[in-house]
């Protein structure tokens, strides 16, 4: 699968529980919106995937990308509810950073 450079670092980072490297994956004002919630800004998105690494253990699969629209296909799995799912995550990219990225089933 051919996945722009800072996708596949997003991925590393959420393999390794590293919300430091994940928030930095994105631009200063990006935003990401998930479960109907909205987390802007490199700290909250930090605090965000921290939360969500503690409580759920989250370990992502890619299964599709497409590099027209820069949707992510990925199974994830977890201690939550319905594990495992497969969500699609709709990135929009900026300057080699992510801007936007929305989360949804």
């Amino acid at each position: 699968m051919n996945l722009p450079n800072i996708i596949s670092k997003l991925l590393k980072a959420q393999t390794e529980f590293d919300s430091h490297a994940y928030a930095d994956c994105f631009t200063d004002t990006a935003v990401v919106l998930d479960e109907g919630k909205t987390h802007t800004g490199k700290t909250e998105i930090q605090n965000w995937i921290n939360t969500a690494n503690k409580e759920y253990k989250i370990v992502m699969k890619p299964l599709d990308y497409s590099e027209k629209d820069h949707i992510l296909s990925a199974e994830i799995s977890g201690t939550f509810p319905g594990s495992p799912l497969i969500l699609k995550y709709d990135f929009e990219l900026s300057e080699g950073l992510i801007e936007s990225l929305k989360i949804t089933g």
